[in-house]
């Protein structure tokens, strides 16, 4: 190549090179797609291509192992486990853990080292956590409420601002929702930014998160196929099952797991009871 032709094109090689340097932190800067998102304002049977060809025959195992944690099996290989504090174990270390610190019971600040992700449901400095990535097979985001400062103050007075999250698990064309330590009623933003939930996870104690009646006016309104109470022990199950009404059907189970696909979820809304604590 003679020196002319080398000295015209070196300067549109520069000009590339330096495109593609502005380019690269863009595409990464970019936030991460949620398909749950994306279903909850398509049209009607409209269902993301992403979403279909995961739903083919790709199960999630659940395992409640008690209080508000359950652990999610991904068809990836990755172990999540929900407002973990360490106290309860079932089989081998997750690879994720959310936590809320509404209580101690909730969250832990010393986990084990040897689990590499760890979401924390409250920001520091007192800004909102903000959680969207990508772990694994696994699209994982939040929606963060408030929390009272003391307990049995329904004043709404003295709140901490998004101390709580609302956790999201978007896997196997499935939207996985887990309400946390909820200390109010959500209103339509809440709603706008959770989207659409296949199977989500409830406290139904009435008491230390928040009443019976307001939890279950929520979960009628997520209108979620597979609904999971968690913080089982003060609320007799029933008085639950009375309140959210007769379209929900009720399947109570001696095991601690299940396995669900996209394909398999029931055509009635259905309250899966797992054996636990």
């Amino acid at each position: 190549m003679s020196g002319g032709r080398f000295c015209m094109i070196r300067p549109l090689l520069t000009a590339f090179a330096f495109l593609g340097w502005l380019a690269t932190p863009a595409l990464a800067q970019q936030p991460q797609r949620s398909e749950c998102l994306a279903m909850a304002n398509a049209a009607p049977r409209v269902t993301p291509v992403a979403f279909r060809q995961a739903a083919a025959s790709a199960e999630v195992q659940i395992t409640y192992a008690g209080h508000s944690t359950y652990f999610i099996d991904t068809p990836g290989g990755l172990r999540i486990a929900t407002d973990y504090s360490g106290a309860y174990q079932v089989g081998r270390l997750p690879d994720v853990v959310t936590m809320n610190r509404a209580h101690s019971t909730h969250y832990s600040l010393y986990p084990d080292k040897r689990i590499p992700h760890v979401l924390h449901g409250w920001g520091e400095d007192g800004k909102p956590a903000i959680v969207s990535e990508r772990i694994g097979d696994t699209f994982i985001r939040n929606v963060t409420t408030d929390i009272r400062r003391y307990f049995g103050d329904d004043s709404g007075a003295d709140m901490i601002r998004d101390g709580n999250s609302i956790f999201i698990f978007e896997v196997a064309g499935l939207c996985i929702g887990h309400l946390g330590h909820l200390h109010h009623k959500l209103d339509d933003s809440h709603f706008a930014q959770i989207g659409r939930l296949d199977i989500v996870m409830v406290p139904i104690d009435g008491t230390y998160t928040m009443s019976l009646d307001g939890v279950s006016e929520i979960t009628k309104r997520l209108r979620a196929s597979v609904v999971l109470p968690m913080h089982r022990f003060a609320t007799p199950l029933d008085d639950f099952m009375q309140r959210i009404g007769q379209q929900f059907e009720i399947d109570r189970r001696m095991e601690r797991s299940f396995r669900m696909s996209r394909d398999a979820l029931p055509s009635k809304p259905t309250v899966i009871i797992l054996d636990g604590v």
